[in-house]
């Protein structure tokens, strides 16, 4: 008996991940795309979403959407403001990668979860989530051990440390019964004095077109143990957000992880 396609819609459908989760939905016999939304005022409003043709075109808003399975959300606080009121208003599972969201947006989504199925990440690569996993071991098993996170992105990020590698250290101070709050070591300069021990190094690198690199050292006497991930290909953040929305399509209401996608039993 062959599984219909889960009807599927894209909030953010014009910015990099929209771009690249509709590369990759033309070739993707799981989804059918039924909805894709783009800022209002956007050039791409009201036009054929291309590969689609002119059976689907863009909107800038929810009103005409059909009946939805899930939805991917990388857009701005204000753009999931709108998703997240259609998925709750109608059942429908949502996968969202905005960050910078407000207070009031985080308990939004908090009580959202009660409601409807949700997964939220930073970071889309089932690589990466694979290596939190990883690490979050190790940091438990070795817990004396000195621990530093060094990642690597192009030259035009905004933001340091990235937000994958923060949540490396939040899943590893977690391991340790501890808070980064209270072990992180963001900048080193001058005469620093002996490491603390317990606390969780970070360093930074920028340069270049590096999609990029995270890499955990957990230092120990005479010998350390390595754990890292590399990304060459953005493509990998839209293929693991499809793999999350395949799955989360089937899941009941609550607060969902990548690691769920990877590790619940099937």
């Amino acid at each position: 008996m062959n599984t219909p396609p889960i009807r599927l819609a894209i909030n953010g459908a014009s910015g990099r991940m929209g771009a690249a989760l509709l590369a990759l939905l033309r070739d993707d016999p799981r989804f059918v795309l039924a909805h894709a939304v783009v800022a209002p005022g956007s050039a791409q409003d009201g036009q054929p979403v291309e590969g689609v043709g002119d059976s689907l075109r863009y909107a800038h808003d929810w009103r005409d959407a059909p009946a939805l399975d899930v939805v991917i959300d990388f857009a701005s606080p204000a753009a999931l403001d709108g998703a997240l009121a259609h998925c709750l208003a109608h059942g429908i599972a949502l996968v969202s990668g905005t960050t910078g969201l407000d207070d009031a947006m985080e308990a939004r989504l908090a009580e959202a979860g009660t409601r409807i199925a949700l997964l939220r990440a930073a970071n889309f690569s089932l690589g990466v989530a694979v290596l939190t996993r990883l690490l979050r071991d190790a940091a438990a098993a070795l817990p004396g051990w000195d621990l530093e996170i060094v990642e690597a992105h192009h030259g035009r990020k905004q933001d340091a440390p990235s937000g994958t590698a923060l949540a490396l250290g939040h899943a590893a101070a977690d391991a340790r019964h501890t808070t980064l709050r209270e072990a992180a070591v963001y900048t080193r300069e001058g005469q620093t004095g002996a490491r603390a021990e317990g606390s969780i190094g970070f360093a930074v690198v920028r340069g270049g077109d590096i999609v990029g690199e995270h890499q955990a050292l957990l230092i120990g006497p005479g010998e350390r143990v390595e754990l890292g991930h590399r990304a060459t290909d953005r493509s990998i953040f839209a293929r693991g957000a499809l793999q999350a929305a395949h799955w989360l399509s089937r899941q009941p209401a609550g607060h969902w992880r990548i690691d769920d996608v990877l590790f619940s039993p099937a």
